[in-house]
């Protein structure tokens, strides 16, 4: 980074997808898979392109503007991301990560989830899911969140609440993010 300001949609585009594409695409991959999120993403920034002049730098900020075409994009895919969590409720997380990396990753993604918080998050509303996965695979602010979804900030903060609590609720009062060995000690 070199400090320059993020360049504009409209008059720079191929800074702007230089810039996020690797990042939108690691986002569509733990949504939805490896397999799907190379055309997630590349609808993603034709969309961004359709809209290039469109884009409001008042609103949100480059980065947030894509979460929210990729968020978008992704919940046309909605019925791929559930069946892809309901089969990893079913099947169990995947075996074999190479590396450290993977590994912590896979954690996190839809490779990875444990069953029961795969059929859990599967089970939520999409404006739940969204938020919740946008907060905990993108890093994004609430206020990031609420640019990126064109919804409040305080609408935000109900659906993650609303979120963590059924899935505590689902996975009977245990913390998703512990393996059963540190749950169990």
């Amino acid at each position: 980074m070199t400090g320059d300001p993020p360049p504009r949609p409209a008059e720079r585009f191929d800074e702007v997808f230089d810039r996020h594409f690797a990042e939108i695409h690691r986002y569509a991959a733990k949504r939805l898979g490896p397999d799907a999120a190379a055309d997630v993403a590349a609808q993603t920034f034709l969309e961004a392109f359709r809209q290039r002049r469109r884009y409001d730098p008042e609103r949100a900020n480059v980065r947030t503007w894509l979460y929210g075409i990729a968020t978008k994009v992704i919940g046309k895919h909605q019925r791929t991301e559930t069946r892809a969590l309901r089969l990893r409720a079913r099947l169990g997380p995947g075996r074999g990560a190479e590396d450290h990396a993977e590994r912590v990753e896979s954690r996190v993604s839809a490779q990875g989830l444990r069953p029961d918080l795969a059929g859990a998050i599967a089970a939520l509303p999409r404006g739940q899911r969204d938020v919740l996965l946008l907060v905990a695979l993108a890093d994004l602010s609430h206020e990031e969140v609420a640019a990126a979804l064109g919804i409040s900030y305080g609408t935000v903060g109900s659906r993650l609440s609303r979120a963590r609590t059924r899935l505590r609720k689902a996975l009977g009062g245990t913390n998703p993010v512990l393996t059963l060995e540190e749950q169990h000690g």
